[in-house]
């Protein structure tokens, strides 16, 4: 008697769930199997959509490093049309949707993704949509989004889901469209390895070989702007949260990097030698010790600079030293940093402009950018008008250690004026005046 009522209990509940209204992706989507048990983490993202083939806008599922996807009038393109910061994009055209089959356990504070319109088509719209039920209906996230411009930028989506959800992105009109990196921040309370570049691409630099001196190199354990001219990087940019730390040893490993594109200068480690600088990390070795292959990456040529020895071991390290203890005092910190102008004094004296027959340039100066939040989720919404802001600006000699690091702080706008880029862009613009207007003067150690 109990299972008969048990039966029917389902049956109507079932029956009210086909009675009411439901958004479906589309109609073959709708007679897919339901996948409940397939759930990852959030902190498997982004996904860069690298690791996955898809040559042909036929529905079908796609398996990328976050799990099986269904891309439908949708493929992953490789060609110089499409807008990517790897080698590989998402291209939607028509009315083309690409589907998470799988849901992320701990929620969702946030989502994001790169987008852009493909080679010289027309403007094209898109929409965020989320499932609280493994895909048996969909509800609209935000506004639609308007992809008119061949640059990448990053649309991000304020949420509150708790438990399991998914997400799917429909192209709604327009020209053929470009979708990259796509980010989901969670509830999770364990810090998490976030996205390197959230605060903004300073410089709006591209995948596009075309421009040899704003080539955007984005890697899983850094981003970059690698600048052909100088052999060096214009800024690199990192996360620092617990979840980047282990006990992996420092492989002392310098490489050049094979990434570059064909035609470009690739430096290697000979280059510094005898010179009178050292081979200057920008993302550290030791912000990036979890496992062997995350510490090689520091040493790709592309993050290393010339710089004065005693910037490197002294003021420099110095500060790197106090953004791990921020980040063991409970906080996650976005940094970027590089190095501009020319002519510096390594330990053979005299002023230097470049080593390396000439291919890189030595900077005069080294800057530094350091966002510090208290770790949670949702980062770039959680910026406020107090949020510290950390950033300095260092002469490349070797009397640079006759000072502390905290004496060489600079407000964020200076460095802007210096430069020319614009920092912290994805943030509102009301509270990047704010944070950006003054020199940090908190404690610096």
């Amino acid at each position: 008697m109990r299972i008969n009522k048990l039966l029917l209990a389902v049956t109507a509940f079932l029956l009210f769930l086909s009675s009411c209204k439901k958004e479906t992706a589309n109609d073959d989507q709708s007679q897919q199997p339901l996948q409940t048990i397939s759930v990852k983490s959030a902190t498997n993202f982004p996904e860069t959509f690298e690791t996955g083939s898809k040559t042909a806008y036929a529905a079908a599922d796609v398996v990328l490093a976050t799990g099986t996807w269904n891309f439908n009038d949708a493929l992953l393109g490789t060609s110089a049309s499409d807008r990517k910061t790897g080698t590989k994009a998402v291209r939607i055209q028509n009315n083309g949707i690409i589907t998470m089959n799988f849901d992320v356990v701990d929620g969702a504070s946030s989502v994001s993704m790169y987008y852009a319109k493909y080679g010289t088509d027309a403007n094209s719209t898109f929409e965020l949509w989320a499932s609280v039920n493994a895909g048996v209906s969909w509800t609209q996230v935000g506004s639609a989004v308007t992809a008119s411009s061949t640059t990448l930028s990053q649309a991000v989506f304020p949420v509150s889901y708790t438990g399991l959800v998914r997400f799917q992105l429909r192209k709604t009109s327009g020209g053929r469209l470009n979708i990259d990196d796509f980010d989901i921040q969670d509830n999770s309370s364990t810090p998490t390895q976030d996205d390197n570049m959230a605060m903004g691409n300073p410089s709006g630099a591209t995948a596009n070989p075309s421009f040899p001196n704003n080539y955007l190199m984005v890697k899983s354990q850094y981003t970059l702007a690698y600048n052909n001219s100088r052999g060096t990087a214009n800024w690199v940019s990192w996360h620092l949260s617990p979840a980047w730390k282990g006990t992996a040893a420092r492989c002392d490993c310098f490489t050049g990097d094979n990434s570059l594109p064909s035609g470009f200068y690739k430096a290697v480690t000979s280059n510094y030698t005898n010179t009178g600088f050292d081979r200057g990390h920008m993302c550290p070795s030791e912000d990036r010790d979890l496992n062997s292959t995350d510490n090689a990456a520091t040493f790709l040529m592309t993050n290393i600079m010339p710089q004065s020895p005693n910037l490197n071991r002294v003021t420099w390290v110095n500060l790197e030293d106090y953004c791990r203890t921020l980040m063991n005092a409970g906080n996650e910190l976005y940094i970027i940093a590089g190095g501009y102008g020319s002519g510096g004094t390594g330990s053979n004296g005299g002023v230097t402009t470049t080593i390396a027959g000439g291919s890189i340039t030595v900077p005069s100066n080294y800057w530094k950018i350091v966002v510090v939040l208290p770790q949670g989720s949702n980062d770039v919404a959680r910026v406020s008008t107090s949020t510290r802001v950390i950033a300095v600006n260092m002469p490349n000699t070797q009397t640079v250690n006759s000072q502390p690091w905290g004496n060489y702080r600079v407000s964020v706008a200076s460095l802007q004026n210096t430069l020319g880029y614009n920092f912290l862009s994805n943030v509102p613009s009301a509270i990047q005046s704010v944070i950006e207007a003054n020199a940090d003067n908190g404690p610096t150690q």
